[in-house]
C-alpha cells in the first residue's frame, strides 16, 4: 500500500480526468480545478469518467511521481460531496484504493487537542 509522510495533504479533483493525461496535463487540473500548486509534494487524486481508473500525482523530491489503478470490475467510491478544498483524510484514500464505500462511512468523534485547549 502507499504510504506517505504525515504532513503530506491528499486532494481530489472534483471533475472526471482524461486517464490519457500524464503528469504536465494532470498538473494543469491541480491547478486550474483545485487551485493548488502542483509542486507543493502533496498528492492529488484524478478519477475517470467511468469511475474504473484513478491516478494519484505527487511532486517527489525532483520529478512527479504518477500511481495508476485500473479496476476490473466495480468502480472506486467517490465522496458524494466534498469540502470546498476537496482535502481527504489519508485513511479515506488508503480505503477507497481497498474497495471500501467511502460515502458510508461514519468516523466516531475522538479525543483532539482541540479539548485539551479548552480544557
Amino acid at each position: 500500500m502507499l504510504s506517505f509522510p504525515s504532513a503530506v495533504r491528499i486532494y481530489m479533483c472534483s471533475e472526471p480526468a482524461d486517464m490519457r493525461r500524464s503528469f504536465d496535463r494532470l498538473a494543469v487540473m491541480v491547478r486550474d480545478i483545485i487551485g493548488a500548486d502542483p509542486l507543493s509534494g502533496h498528492v492529488f487524486v484524478f478519477r475517470s469518467r467511468r469511475g474504473d481508473r484513478i491516478k494519484l500525482l505527487y511532486w517527489d523530491r525532483d520529478g512527479f511521481a504518477l500511481w495508476y489503478k485500473r479496476l476490473e470490475k466495480g468502480m472506486f467510491s467517490w465522496p458524494s460531496t466534498m469540502s470546498s478544498d476537496n482535502e481527504i483524510d489519508r485513511r479515506y484514500l488508503s480505503m477507497m484504493l481497498e474497495g471500501v464505500d467511502i460515502s458510508q462511512i461514519r468516523l466516531k468523534r475522538r479525543f483532539g487537542l482541540n479539548k485539551l485547549q479548552s480544557s
